[in-house]
């Protein structure tokens, strides 16, 4: 395995597991939130994109195929993107009340970086030649 797809798995790993624990406490009615158990919001549950781009991710990774690596590049492009909306928008200010951020939002956002570094640097499969081009 390329050290690239090592990196890769390591950090869907910590994404993965970024998602179950806490992502902001909010003081005021004493609510703890994780990507998937927002109750007493209605943010739903926004780890769910993640699991979701993370598994095409995890795929397409090992495919040895040059498609699945621009396909790669894609949803990971996309899951940093709801990454970056994710750290913006939950932990928003609302009616006086701010919530605090914890370690769960920083690791969902420095993973999604991470991953999508990885997909910059992808273990394809060789180019072939054309055999009778002259120049």
């Amino acid at each position: 395995m390329k050290p690239s797809q090592i990196i890769a798995l390591i950090a869907i790993a910590t994404l993965v597991a970024a998602c179950f624990i806490p992502w902001m406490r909010i003081d005021d009615p004493a609510i703890t939130i994780t990507g998937v158990d927002t109750t007493g919001t209605n943010f739903g549950k926004p780890a769910l994109n993640h699991l979701i781009l993370t598994a095409f991710i995890l795929l397409f990774t090992f495919v040895p195929k040059m498609g699945a690596k621009r396909a790669n590049l894609f949803f990971a492009a996309l899951n940093l993107a709801w990454a970056i909306k994710n750290y913006a928008v939950i932990p928003r200010c609302e009616g006086g009340i701010c919530p605090e951020r914890l370690l769960g939002l920083h690791l969902v956002l420095i993973a999604s970086i991470i991953m999508m570094i990885t997909t910059l640097f992808p273990k394809a499969p060789p180019l072939k030649k054309p055999e009778n081009v002259q120049f």
